[in-house]
């Protein structure tokens, strides 16, 4: 019989990556079905009761620690195992040899080894402020927090154009740079195409499907959902699509997006038309193809031949009637997650992905 623990810490806080490579830790210890480590907001508490936890109220200021494991010995092991890993300060190898503390703002760090691609993961509240920090470090930004205020994201995608920087975000939880994949990035070969992504799950979907047809990426630059929204204009999708258009490593740029804005979807194409690389769109929603067909382009372009995608067997979808009250889709592998039949879904990938290679850094 299984024992399953779950607590809180009011006012705790820990970076998302940071507790992301603790639950991850505590998850492979012998004994352990699963564990948890994450900031109790309410997408984290759902995917805790869709883990088959018991949670009581908490907040998104709360630190939440939920394992089950075989027997109550191997519960309390993986418990000591996350306090521990929480505890613990993570300390730096400097070239003499002395262990040092990290510094503490992304200026200082700037200072130490100059600008660089700073990645700020924070309660959205805060992003703005260390992203601004970064942005006068001359650092481009990555913004991987999410419930960053609408004004905001246009604030630092404003002051990013008027320095010749580049946000990434907010929300972006999938990017490539410089062959480095950040997020949740798939590792894939590099190659001639050049993504400018306002869907993370997306991004990973077209790709995996680019590399099942022996064609890598460039470059993954996340621009985060709301970006062509008539709120925030396109603003990051336009700088993104510049920086790309100007990468001699990039040979073709994709935009992929979740359902535009239809002006400022208008005022992309534009910008596009005057871009020195061929550009293609890949908007996802009604009436527009799916990622297999832009994929499809994607090959025909580039005048590869479009292979036999991947699949599994399994049973058919049930029509979407009968799946509108259920809350989970059919999977031919099912998890415990809702919607399970998504890149995020570590279960669920599309297939294994190769050896990571070194890619040229996109030119400043």
């Amino acid at each position: 019989m299984s024992h399953a623990r779950v607590t809180t810490r009011s006012g705790a806080y820990a970076d998302s990556v940071r507790l992301m490579q603790v639950s991850q830790l505590v998850g492979s210890a012998d004994g352990v079905e699963a564990a948890l480590v994450a900031m109790a907001t309410d997408v984290n508490l759902d995917l805790a009761r869709d883990m088959g936890f018991t949670v009581s109220d908490a907040t998104a200021d709360d630190l939440l620690i939920a394992i089950r494991a075989t027997d109550e010995a191997a519960l309390d092991i993986a418990f000591e195992r996350a306090e521990q890993q929480l505890a613990a300060r993570p300390l730096v190898r400097e070239a003499g040899g002395a262990d040092e503390v990290p510094a503490r703002t992304v200026r200082s760090v700037a200072r130490h080894v100059g600008p660089a691609l700073a990645l700020i993961s924070v309660p959205g509240p805060h992003a703005f402020t260390e992203a601004m920090d970064a942005l006068d470090a001359g650092c481009d930004v990555l913004v991987f927090s999410d419930n960053v205020p609408v004004a905001d994201e246009v604030r630092l995608k404003e002051v990013a154009a008027q320095r010749g920087l580049l946000v990434m975000g907010p929300d972006c939880g999938t990017a490539v740079v410089g062959g480095i994949g950040l997020g949740f990035a798939n590792v894939v070969q590099p190659g001639p195409v050049g993504l400018v992504a306002a869907s993370g799950t997306g991004a990973q979907q077209l790709m995996c499907l680019l590399d099942a047809a022996d064609i890598g990426v460039s470059a993954v630059l996340g621009v985060g959902g709301r970006d062509l929204s008539a709120d925030v204009g396109g603003r990051g999708t336009i700088a993104a699509l510049d920086a790309l258009d100007a990468d001699p490593a990039t040979e073709l740029i994709v935009v992929l997006s979740k359902p535009p804005d239809p002006s400022v979807a208008e005022r992309v194409r534009a910008r596009a038309r005057f871009a020195s690389t061929p550009v293609q769109f890949a908007l996802v929603g009604p009436g527009y193809p799916d990622l297999t067909a832009a994929a499809e382009d994607v090959v025909r372009a580039l005048g590869f031949r479009t292979p036999h995608w991947p699949e599994w067997p399994g049973r058919a979808p049930a029509p979407l009637a009968a799946r509108a009250g259920a809350g989970r889709s059919s999977c031919p592998r099912p998890c415990r997650r809702p919607r399970c039949c998504s890149t995020s879904c570590r279960r669920c990938r599309m297939r294994p992905a190769r050896r990571l290679r070194r890619a040229p850094p996109l030119p400043r």
